[in-house]
């Protein structure tokens, strides 16, 4: 690790920034975070701290904190080798994916992390995971630059990436899992680095922010007895630009007349539907049956291997860039930031 490296932590919120007070659990001030985890003095790097004013549970997160962060970032990136997001984990995988698409031309690290328990606590996860997401953070490879220039999910031992994260545990310290593509990396004695995987910056490529996102994206899950009214309501419904269908296995869905007649009118009407596989591993593939090709058929476009959370994201990134919904639906199938297996 480089001797000059720096990192600033940004506390958004979430349980692992409280500690045990005379009230309860509270807050603990993080621009003293050495004192709170004296593991951090170890490494010969700069730490700053920005603290969110006021904090926002994981489960109040909106766009407008992405915008926030996303300026946040940008307005250090000349000043910082890394950036480490401290943020409850009910939403990250949804925070880490509007992130990975709002910020463009990324080259240094932008590590999500947090915890189940207080980092105050006995048997506290918080200390490992924000010493380790601060070490990826600030790691650089032998020609200076970054080690992981993505926005990624540091839990539990494992770096993922963060448009590929899907929270899959309430209560255990394994939260996050990466279905369909390894660990960027994973921490033993060691931190061990999948070089293969982690994307790199294209050169000439400048960073910048994209905070203009277009929130107007509805989900309908298909599942057994489905109502005609509830597919209409959602997918024909007024002010809604965008739906993800979430369907079984491959990309199935009901094969009744009344579904399919319903889902070529929203397709019709403009909207742009995204088909999303209800399960945590695999892909969306419309080819395989007579339900999917019927989807296929009837405007709807295969997400692949792309998480809701993921899907949710780069909706609102493209609509909020292009006014065109083909040109939104021509772009949902490409690789854009490592999100979909191309």
């Amino acid at each position: 690790m480089n001797e000059k490296s720096s990192v600033l932590i940004i506390y958004t919120g979430g349980t692992i920034g409280m500690k045990q007070g005379p009230n309860g659990l509270e807050p603990f001030d993080f621009s003293q975070i050495p004192d709170e985890v004296p593991e951090l003095r170890k490494f010969a790097i700069k730490l700053d701290a920005y603290t969110f004013n006021p904090l926002i549970d994981s489960s109040d997160v909106e766009p407008s904190m992405w915008r926030r962060l996303a300026e946040i970032i940008r307005d250090n990136y000349d000043s910082y080798d890394g950036f480490v997001v401290l943020h409850g984990t009910d939403t990250m995988a949804y925070s880490a994916s509007a992130l990975s698409f709002m910020l463009d031309g990324l080259s240094k690290p932008v590590v999500f992390t947090g915890s189940q328990l207080p980092v105050g606590s006995p048997r506290t996860d918080g200390k490992e995971n924000l010493v380790s997401a601060v070490e990826v953070a600030a790691a650089k490879r032998g020609d200076g630059s970054a080690m992981v220039p993505e926005v990624c999910i540091y839990f539990d031992s494992k770096l993922i990436r963060g448009n590929r994260a899907t929270k899959v545990n309430a209560t255990s310290f394994s939260a996050f899992k990466s279905p369909n593509i390894p660990p960027l990396a994973e921490a033993g004695i060691n931190i061990r680095y999948n070089e293969a995987l982690i994307r790199r910056p294209s050169l000439g490529g400048g960073f910048r922010i994209s905070t203009t996102l277009d929130t107007r994206v509805a989900i309908l899950k298909v599942h057994p007895g489905i109502t005609e009214q509830v597919a209409r309501n959602v997918l024909l419904g007024e002010g809604i630009r965008a739906v993800i269908i979430e369907t079984y296995g491959s990309g199935n869905a009901i094969s009744r007349k009344w579904f399919t007649d319903i889902v070529a009118e929203s397709a019709a009407g403009g909207k742009i539907l995204l088909n999303v596989t209800q399960c945590l591993a695999g892909e969306v593939n419309m080819d395989l049956y007579a339900t999917g090709r019927a989807l296929q058929a009837a405007g709807v476009t295969g997400g692949g291997d792309i998480t809701t959370e993921a899907g949710l994201a780069k909706l609102f990134y493209l609509m909020g860039e292009f006014t065109d919904n083909e040109k939104v639906k021509s772009l949902l199938g490409q690789n854009l930031r490592g999100e979909i297996s191309k």
